[in-house]
C-alpha cells in the first residue's frame, strides 16, 4: 500500500523585476499523492513510443526518478519502452531491463533473453529469460526458442531437438505469432519433427497469409498480375503467400529486439566468429553459433535462414528476385565431425 503524501508546496520563489510571475507559485506535482504519481507512470511505461519519453520524464526529479523505478511501473513498461537500440547499449541499460525483469515484465525477459544469447555470448542465462517469458504465454519468446530447439543452437549438430522445437512452435502459433503459424504449417507439410499431414500444412500456411493480410491492411495494397503462380519451399506443394496472389504488401515491422541484433553485429559492436553468418532476411538478425547451422537456398546457395518463417518472408520480399541457379556447390566440412555437404544441380528455392 502506498503511503500519501501530506500537501507540500515547493518554497517560495524570489520574484524578479521582468518574471513577476515566478514569485510564490507552488510546484503542484508535490500535493499528488504517490499511489497516483505511479498510476499515471504506469501509464506512460505502457504507452511511451521510445525508451526516452519514459527516461526523459525520471530525470526530471529525485521523485519521479524513485517513483518510477516501482516495480508496478516496470512491470508495465511497452516494447517500445524496453527498445534500447545497439549504439545505445551499456550497464546502465542492462540493470534497467534487469529491473523490469524483476518486476515480471515478459517482455523485458524476451529482450535481455534474446540479448545474453545471440550478443553476450551467455547462451544459459538467455535461455532462462526467454523460458521464464515462455511460461508466461509470451508468443515471441516461445517462436524464438522453438528456432534454438530446431537448430540446437548453442549446443552441437546432433542436439536438435525437433519435437521440442515443434511443440514450441505450435503454442506460439495458437497465441497467433504468424512466424510460427507458417513454420508449423511447413513442418507439418514436410512431415519435419511430426507426422506428416500436407493439408494441415497447407491450412496453416493460408492462415499465415490471412494473418499477414489483416496486419498489413492499413498499409495501400497494390494489385499487379502475375502470368503463373510463384511456388517456395517443400517439394510435395508450394507454400502460396500474399504476392503469389499479385498483391504487393509492404514489409512488416522489425521486432525491437531483431533490430537490436541486427545493429549489434553489422555495426561491430558485436564480433562474429569467422565462419558465422547472420540470417539473410533482412528483418532478423539471428547470428549461427556455429558454422553451418542455418539452412542455404537449395538453388543460388548463397543465402541462408534460421527458420522456414524467414525464408518464406525473404523469398517474397527480395530473393524471388535474385535468386540465380548455381549447377554445383559446395559446403565444407564444419570442423565439427559433420561430413561436407554437396548438392547438385538447382533443386526447389527455398532452405534444404
Amino acid at each position: 500500500m502506498f503511503l500519501r503524501k501530506k500537501l507540500k508546496t515547493s518554497p517560495k520563489v524570489a520574484a524578479k523585476p521582468d518574471k513577476p510571475d515566478l514569485a510564490e507559485k507552488p510546484d503542484l506535482l508535490d500535493g499528488l499523492p504517490d499511489d497516483l504519481v505511479v498510476y499515471i507512470l504506469s501509464k506512460l511505461s505502457s504507452s511511451a513510443s521510445c525508451p526516452s519519453d519514459f527516461i526523459n520524464v525520471l530525470l526530471t526529479c529525485k521523485r519521479l526518478n524513485h517513483l518510477g523505478l516501482h516495480p508496478l511501473v516496470l512491470s508495465k513498461a511497452g516494447t517500445n519502452t524496453l527498445a534500447i537500440r545497439a549504439k545505445n547499449w551499456s550497464e546502465s541499460a542492462h540493470r534497467f531491463l534487469k529491473l523490469c525483469v524483476n518486476a515480471g515484465n515478459t517482455d523485458s525477459a524476451y529482450a535481455l533473453g534474446m540479448i545474453r544469447f545471440y550478443c553476450l555470448q551467455n547462451q544459459g542465462s538467455g535461455t532462462s529469460l526467454m523460458a521464464k517469458a515462455a511460461i508466461k504465454s509470451h508468443a515471441p519468446a516461445l517462436y524464438s526458442l522453438s528456432v534454438i530447439q530446431f537448430n540446437g543452437s548453442g549446443a552441437s549438430r546432433n542436439e536438435k531437438d525437433l519435437r521440442a522445437g515443434v511443440a514450441l512452435c505450435a503454442r506460439a502459433a495458437f497465441l497467433g505469432h504468424i512466424d510460427a503459424v507458417r513454420e508449423l504449417g511447413h513442418c507439418l507439410q514436410d512431415g519435419y519433427g511430426v507426422r506428416q499431414n500436407i493439408v494441415k500444412g497447407r491450412r496453416l500456411l493460408v492462415e499465415a497469409n490471412a494473418r499477414e493480410f489483416m496486419q498489413s491492411s492499413p498499409l495501400p495494397l497494390t494489385r499487379t498480375p502475375h502470368p503463373k503462380r510463384l511456388h517456395c519451399g517443400s517439394t510435395t506443394s508450394g507454400c502460396p503467400l500474399l504476392s503469389d496472389f499479385g498483391y504487393n504488401v509492404g514489409e512488416p515491422e522489425m521486432h525491437p529486439v531483431n533490430r537490436f541484433l541486427k545493429e549489434w553485429f553489422e555495426s561491430g559492436k558485436g564480433e562474429l566468429t569467422p565462419g558465422l553468418r547472420l540470417c539473410s532476411h533482412r528483418g532478423c538478425g539471428r547470428p549461427e553459433t556455429r558454422s553451418h547451422e542455418f539452412r542455404r537456398c537449395s538453388v543460388c546457395g548463397t543465402v541462408n535462414y534460421c527458420s522456414r518463417g524467414c525464408q518464406a518472408l525473404d523469398w517474397k520480399l527480395r530473393h524471388k528476385k535474385e535468386c540465380v541457379p548455381m549447377d554445383r556447390w559446395i559446403i565444407e566440412d564444419d570442423g565439427d565431425g559433420v561430413e561436407g555437404m554437396e548438392i547438385v544441380g538447382a533443386g526447389n528455392v527455398g532452405p534444404v
